[in-house]
This record gives C-alpha cells, sequence and structure tokens, in this order.
C-alpha cells in the first residue's frame, strides 16, 4: 500500500497515483517490449486501447510536452505536424504547425493523413478533441501524472512507433538520473519548506496536488501551500497567499517575465518576501511531463535547499 496515495479521476477512470506501483509497471514493460509481436496494441493515459498491424509512421502532435516525448522516444521523422510553442528539441521548430493546443486547424490536420493524433486530456479543449474525433481519426492521449509515468510513456511509445531500441534506452536512463537525484537529495530535506508555486501573475495562478509540479515540490522536501484546492491550477488571490504565508516564493518563468518576482516586494508582510526567499525557474523545465522534468526538480532543490542554508540556519 502507498502511503499519501493521490487519485485522480478521468471521466470514468481512475488513476492511482503510486510511485511504487507505477515503478513496477514500468519495468514489466522494459521486460514485456523485448518480445514484439506482429500486432501492436498499446493503452493511452485515459485507459483507452488502441490496435495497428504494424509500428505507426504518421503522427500529429496536440501539445508540446508530447513534441518533446516523441523525439525522446526517437520518432522525430514520424511527427508530421504540431502546436505552436513545441520548442524543445530545437529541432522541433521546424515542424509544421497546425494550429495551437487551443485551436487547431482541422484541414491542415486532415490533410495531413496521420494514422495517430495524440492529444492533451487536461490542456486541449474537449471540444476541439471532438472535432478531431469527427475527423475519424484515431486518438491518443498523452498525460504522464508522475515521475515513473514519464518512463512509462517513452516505452509505449516506443512500442506503438516501433522505436523500442532508443525509447527503452532513454526510459532506463531517465529511471537511473531519477534514482541518483533521489539519493542525493533524500539526506538534505529534514526541513519541511512552505512553497508557493506561481504559474501565472494575472490573475495568480498556482497547482494542486494533482499536477506533477507538486510531486517536484515534495521530492525535494517542500510542501505546496495550495495542494488541497480542486482545480488542477487554481486561480488565487493575494490574500489567500497572505494567509499561507509561504516560506518561499517559486515563480515558473519564461524570458520577459522577470517583473513577476518584483510584484511581490510590496507584501512584505509574507515570509518569503520578508526573507528575500523569491526564486524562479524556468516553465519549460518543470511544466512539461518529458525527461527534463528532472532538470527541473534539480533546480528546484537546489533552491529549496538554498533558502535552507541561508535562511533557516539565520534564525
Amino acid at each position: 500500500m502507498c502511503r499519501n496515495q493521490k487519485i485522480i479521476k478521468w471521466n470514468k477512470n481512475v488513476k492511482f497515483r503510486c510511485p511504487l506501483f507505477t515503478a513496477i509497471r514500468v519495468m514489466a514493460m522494459l521486460a514485456v517490449s523485448a518480445s514484439v509481436s506482429s500486432a501492436i496494441t498499446v493503452v493511452d493515459d485515459s485507459g483507452e486501447s488502441l490496435s495497428f498491424s504494424q509500428p505507426v509512421k504518421r503522427i500529429i502532435s496536440l501539445a508540446p510536452h508530447i513534441t518533446e516525448l516523441l523525439y525522446a522516444a526517437g520518432a522525430e521523422k514520424q511527427i508530421l505536424g504540431t502546436v505552436s510553442y513545441s520548442d524543445y528539441p530545437p529541432a522541433a521548430k521546424q515542424l509544421p504547425v497546425i494550429g495551437s493546443y487551443v485551436k487547431a486547424d482541422y484541414e491542415r490536420v486532415l490533410a495531413a493523413q496521420p494514422e495517430v493524433v495524440m492529444y492533451w486530456k487536461s490542456g486541449n479543449p474537449e471540444n476541439m478533441v471532438n472535432g478531431i474525433r469527427k475527423l475519424n481519426l484515431k486518438l491518443f492521449n498523452s498525460e504522464p501524472d508522475n515521475f515513473e509515468d514519464v518512463a512509462a510513456s517513452l516505452i509505449e511509445l516506443g512500442k506503438l512507433l516501433g522505436t523500442e531500441k532508443i525509447a527503452n534506452l532513454r526510459a532506463q536512463q531517465y529511471l537511473q538520473r531519477l534514482s541518483a537525484l533521489r539519493k542525493k537529495y533524500s539526506n538534505k530535506n529534514n526541513k519541511k519548506v512552505r512553497v508557493f508555486y506561481q504559474v501565472w501573475n494575472q490573475p495568480l495562478m498556482t497547482i494542486n496536488q494533482q499536477h506533477l509540479i507538486n510531486d517536484v515540490i515534495d521530492f525535494c522536501g517542500g510542501v505546496n501551500v495550495f495542494a488541497a484546492l480542486d482545480n488542477i491550477a487554481p486561480t488565487v488571490d493575494i490574500e489567500s497567499v497572505m494567509q499561507k504565508n509561504p516560506d518561499v516564493i517559486v515563480a515558473g518563468m519564461a524570458k520577459g517575465r522577470e517583473q513577476w518576482l518584483h510584484e511581490w516586494q510590496k507584501w512584505q508582510t509574507i515570509d518569503a518576501v520578508k526573507n528575500k526567499a523569491l526564486y524562479s525557474i524556468d516553465a519549460s523545465l518543470i511544466v512539461r511531463q518529458t525527461p527534463r522534468i528532472l532538470d527541473g526538480t534539480e533546480k528546484m532543490c537546489e533552491l529549496l535547499q538554498q533558502y535552507r542554508d541561508e535562511i533557516v540556519k539565520v534564525q
């Protein structure tokens, strides 16, 4: 039985977020993938099963994290198109863009003649997904929601796309690095740090316990002050943040958003502001469910350890 087990409901499906269970599942997948049969059956992150007579060679991605996963799985030559902000790896910027993750060009999608369209259930609007479904195209939901699920996704994509060798290797490398990070930071998390993670400034947005970023914070010995909220990406107000009084504020930033941290200076009653524990992290490293989540995790752990070293020891 897992401690602090989290449950997420996807329509009629219930997904149990148990790292130990998922890790065992990933190792089983690696073993099974060694024996390849002529028929290919994969299960997406909604629990939907898809079958093919041979590996898929033509695929469209409807989210930046999906594009990144496809590259990591060795399927870059099979991507027919993607959406805006699919900017990693750099080669992805050269792919045809068929719209954004909230609005796809159905004509361009159909004209590309994909065998599968990969979508993001929590991010792509339901009406957009249904619009593509009406084109009689097969859909595959990609939504890894914990660390081990990223490896599981790579393995399943390798099976779907016929790139098992590179996908399985990268899944193993990812799991080895995850294990190394756990060992590195397991003895440094004695002091729990209360964290407010800022997704956006106007409106002020954060994440709850269902988001992978919450797992990152927990991994690094932090406590997400808004973990208990119902919405996966809730809007909050300044008064709520003041009431929670976080030790640290971490803003997920891209270039041009540096003013976010400066805006907190007017709220000196918040401990994070008073102690100058205002940090930023590259949003693309922490918000996308890809192998780079470990880059974001290492950075988050470094920031929280910096707080312990600079603030906690002084108090």
